[in-house]
């Protein structure tokens, strides 16, 4: 299941909302009663605060979103630093393209 923030962030992209910045514009609040997470300020003016019906459309979106973020995240580290890559295209540009494209193969996005 996605998280109530992701499936904000989708809700808003859908709606012509490009940054939302929690803490902001949008309020979250878990009270530790089993309940989970729940919006409990909505500060963003010009698009109406969505119903849970409206954020459950978006779970499919969101947990696409996330696994895409995860993903990002594996490429990132086994990319390794811009220095290293940069000296590695110096010395082999095709090992380091045939590198790149092996470890995008390997983790593939939704």
């Amino acid at each position: 299941m996605a998280q109530l923030s992701t499936k904000i962030k989708e809700y808003c992209k859908a709606n012509g909302v490009a940054n939302v910045e929690f803490f902001k514009d949008v309020k979250l609040q878990n009270d530790n009663n089993g309940l989970g997470d729940y919006i409990k300020e909505w500060n963003l003016s010009g698009l109406a605060q969505p119903t849970d019906e409206q954020l459950a459309s978006y779970e499919t979106a969101a947990n696409t979103a996330e696994s895409n973020a995860q993903v990002d995240a594996t490429r990132r580290q086994a990319y390794g630093s811009w220095n290293d890559q940069l000296d590695e295209i110096f010395h082999d540009i095709d090992a380091w393209k045939a590198r790149i494209q092996g470890i995008k193969t390997n983790n593939p996005k939704s």
